[in-house]
């Protein structure tokens, strides 16, 4: 095992991943100079960097990117899932090169120096993906010096000091404020506009524990008139909305600490016969809710081409995933049937409430980054309203 003390900081070096072993691996750094901590993870999408980056349920994450040209294509104002980027930094395999495409607005780099990210390129991301796959997602610190100036060590224990995403809640910190959403799924040439649904449509209460903002938009195509509440939201507040159904959203952290706060809420909008559709943490807490139990995961999931399996029919869908939890399928009670199941390893991917309207997935149907396989799904929920 490496101990930090030995280790020297090779000529050329900026940048550096530190594990709590001591161990680094070395880069060339760019975006914000400093350090920050967090669990490192992998991401095997193809594109869609900004997206992820901005996805808050990397909070309390440094994503490894599998695909070796991040940064190519730039950025803009319009693939972001929220406000702020929310993963802590990337790694990534080749430099970040000038962007090229014609709706850049901001090369990747300035773009990640002005949101406070850190990145390291240079990196054999694949060695660092089959770590990962081996070990486990580890506990790190990720540091930029244009100098090459680092305390290893101190960098080391700060690492290992880091308590990790089990137990932790991190929905509290990125849910965002009550606000009425409008906004339709992007199409070329016209952005962001509203769908043609009327003002009729159903009212869905969307509660935010860090939702990525496509989930909304593909509500809003799929039909329905959407309100935002935040993670915290109450039972009453909710119900004061006069919801027609109730949708849970993604986000970061251990379901578990979230749902201490949240699953309460939950079984009552379940008591009240309201129906729920929620998608990843959502999935997580509703199965909660419904008795069942949440584990933390080896690796995790996460990327654009996850293929899961329909149980009612045998169709597969290929999806968009980005979850480190799981529902631990063995749990569910009797009232609670698996409607989805992970091609990968066999883990739940869905769940269905006999005798409520209530279900959820583990995985990502509004895509962005990914396919749109599942958008069926938001077209169940709204139509079940009607």
């Amino acid at each position: 095992m490496a101990d930090a003390k030995t280790l020297i900081v090779p000529k050329g070096a900026t940048g550096v991943v530190v594990f709590a072993d001591g161990s680094a691996v070395f880069g060339r750094g760019f975006g914000a100079v400093g350090d920050a901590v967090g669990e490192l993870c992998f991401n095997t999408a193809m594109t869609g960097y900004q997206e992820v980056m901005t996805d808050p349920s990397y909070a309390g994450q440094i994503v490894t990117f599998t695909f070796p040209h991040i940064g190519n294509v730039g950025t803009n104002l319009d693939d972001v899932e929220a406000d702020l980027p929310h993963a802590l930094g990337c790694v990534v395999r080749q430099d970040v090169t000038e962007p090229s495409n014609f709706r850049n607005v901001e090369p990747f780099d300035q773009w990640m120096k002005e949101k406070g990210r850190i990145g390291l390129a240079g990196v054999d991301t694949r060695a660092l993906t089959r770590m990962i796959r081996l070990k486990g997602a580890p506990n790190v610190v990720i540091a930029h010096d244009p100098e090459g100036r680092f305390d290893l060590e101190a960098l080391a224990a700060k690492a290992a000091s880091w308590p990790g995403l089990e137990g932790m809640d991190l929905a509290i910190e990125v849910s965002g404020a009550e606000r009425l959403w409008n906004d339709g799924v992007w199409k070329l040439g016209h952005g962001y506009g509203l769908d043609e649904a009327g003002e009729e449509r159903p009212h869905v209460v969307a509660i935010d524990y860090g939702a990525k903002n496509n989930i909304f938009r593909n509500l809003v195509k799929a039909g329905a008139r959407v309100t935002v509440l935040p993670a915290t939201a109450t039972f009453e507040q909710v119900m004061e909305q006069q919801p027609d159904g109730v949708f849970l959203s993604n986000g970061p952290g251990d379901p578990a600490a979230t749902g201490e706060y949240a699953v309460p809420v939950i079984q009552k909008v379940l008591e009240a016969d309201k129906p729920i559709f929620g998608i990843c943490l959502g999935h997580q807490m509703l199965a909660i809710a419904a008795g069942a139990k949440t584990i933390k995961m080896h690796q995790g999931h996460r990327g654009a081409n996850h293929p899961v399996k329909r149980l009612s029919d045998g169709l597969v869908e290929i999806t968009s995933m980005n979850h480190g939890f799981a529902v631990d399928a063995d749990t569910l009670p009797a009232n609670v049937k698996s409607t989805h199941v992970s091609l990968f390893d066999g883990s739940n991917c869905g769940i269905e409430l006999t005798d409520k309207k209530a279900f959820s997935v583990q995985y990502h149907p509004e895509a962005s980054p990914g396919p749109q396989d599942s958008f069926y799904l938001f077209q169940r929920f709204v139509e079940g309203l009607k």
